[in-house]
């Protein structure tokens, strides 16, 4: 499984940003795909995942309301649509593809990660 993640980047407080993260039509049908990020000096944590079976989405408190995660079936795609920016959203973020039977936000139990992309946002 190999999954590709782009975007990321910085910018200020309030602003957006958007990741995708690509990876084949097999993948999205065998794995829910989800979102992780590690800020410095931190453990990596659950951001954001979206369920293969029926598209259900699920956040981590720090995020509700500003994040979004869908699918994008036309281009094979998960994307994540970052909105009102904060600095302790400073992190690099990582997609993940978990196969186990329903979405867990326990990192271990994800089965596969791609590499990480950074996002800095200034106050």
């Amino acid at each position: 499984v190999q999954l590709q993640a782009s975007g990321g980047g910085l910018v200020q407080a309030g602003g957006s940003l958007r990741f995708s993260c690509a990876a084949s039509r097999r993948t999205f049908r065998l794995y829910h795909i989800g979102w992780f990020r590690q800020a410095p000096g931190k453990e990596r944590e659950f951001v954001a995942a979206i369920s293969r079976s029926d598209d259900s989405t699920y956040y981590a408190d720090s995020v509700k309301g500003r994040f979004a995660i869908s699918r994008d079936n036309a281009k094979d795609t998960v994307p994540l649509h970052m909105n009102s920016l904060k600095p302790e959203d400073t992190a690099v973020y990582y997609c993940a593809a978990d196969g186990g039977p329903v979405i867990t936000s326990r990192r271990s139990l994800w089965d596969y990660w791609g590499q990480g992309t950074l996002v800095t946002v200034s106050s």
